[in-house]
């Protein structure tokens, strides 16, 4: 049964939506949506995470520590892909939700 919070709820998801306050951040961010200043700060981490990882490896290639910067850099390829994995699996799981909705909504 639909019920005026519920409706309030599905309109507030979708203004929070359409906002693209924190946009550049959700390239590092787990979820598909910043919302929160939790998202926003997780986000952050993996930002800065990223950014130490970029940093070793350049420190690691001047001091000619091939091996490891191979390595740094395979970890700084990965980071991104895992996370966006995890949003494409949190979107599958939102539409799977939708899908389970009735069909008057």
């Amino acid at each position: 049964m639909i019920t005026r919070s519920k409706l309030v709820e599905q309109l507030r998801d979708y203004q929070l939506r359409s906002q693209h306050k924190w946009a550049k951040l959700t390239f590092f961010s787990p979820k598909p949506q910043i919302i929160t200043r939790a998202d926003v700060a997780v986000a952050l981490l993996w930002a800065l995470l990223f950014t130490v990882l970029l940093v070793s490896t350049c420190i690691a290639f001047y001091f000619r520590n091939f091996k490891i910067s191979v390595f740094i850099i395979c970890l700084g390829i990965l980071l991104p892909v895992c996370l966006k994995i995890s949003r494409q699996r949190k979107l599958a799981r939102k539409r799977e939700r939708r899908l389970l909705l009735p069909l008057s909504m």
